[in-house]
């Protein structure tokens, strides 16, 4: 009986990189034969941007159409009065949360597209690609972006459940007590979610500062 060996293959896998290294101008760099494509934020937010986008605009319509309800209730209808002073803030803000984490996905993809793009390109011209690693403020951003979803969730979550309340009075004072918790709750998120964006603009400062100074370096080589 033969047995065929196959041979192993030769050729190179994009996903062999070396240790990220410090150049002398201060980026950590990982070096790889082929651009590394996008990393799972950056995939995720090509997928979920418009998706939350979408949600947005549901958010916002839900929340104006009960705004409106609102307006148009008789002022003796405490039950009602009650239960939309809690839904119209909660369906709005989940407008805010889904646009927040719209602009999130939306920096993700920007970045996404500069690393593939950089990674293309240098692999175009022969060289040996390096790839930013991922900055502190990158990481920072996706902790801020999570803290703010997670904390403004809450607060809608505790808009939903002062809506139920009753019209007695301690019914009304824990739905005020409610109303306050909500507030302070999405305005901590609000925080949070623009801090996020904030260090987002700041990676893509950082990531455009390093492919102007690669592709000199290239263009030099080139020469």
């Amino acid at each position: 009986m033969t047995t065929t060996t196959t041979p192993a293959s030769t050729s190179t896998s994009p996903k062999v990189t070396s240790p990220a290294t410090t150049r002398s101008d201060g980026f950590t760099v990982i070096g790889s034969p082929k651009g590394l494509g996008y990393n799972l934020p950056q995939t995720m937010g090509r997928k979920l941007w418009l998706p939350m986008f979408a949600l947005a605009f549901m958010g916002w319509t839900a929340g104006f159409v009960l705004a409106v309800v609102e307006a148009g209730t008789d002022r003796a209808d405490t039950a009602a009065l009650q239960t939309l002073s809690h839904l119209v803030p909660a369906f709005m803000f989940i407008g805010f949360l889904g646009v927040f984490a719209a602009i999130s996905f939306a920096v993700a993809r920007i970045l996404g597209t500069f690393r593939k793009g950089g990674g293309d390109v240098q692999e175009a011209a022969g060289s040996t690609v390096q790839t930013l690693k991922m900055p502190t403020t990158a990481k920072a951003m996706l902790v801020f972006m999570m803290m703010g979803m997670m904390v403004m969730a809450v607060g809608i979550v505790v808009n939903l459940i002062g809506a139920a309340y009753g019209t007695s009075a301690a019914d009304l004072l824990d739905s005020r007590s409610a109303a306050i918790a909500a507030a302070g709750l999405r305005r901590l998120g609000v925080v949070m979610y623009l801090s996020g964006i904030a260090l987002g603009l700041a990676t893509i400062i950082d990531v455009l500062r390093f492919q102007s100074t690669r592709i000199r370096e290239i263009a030099a080589v080139r020469h």
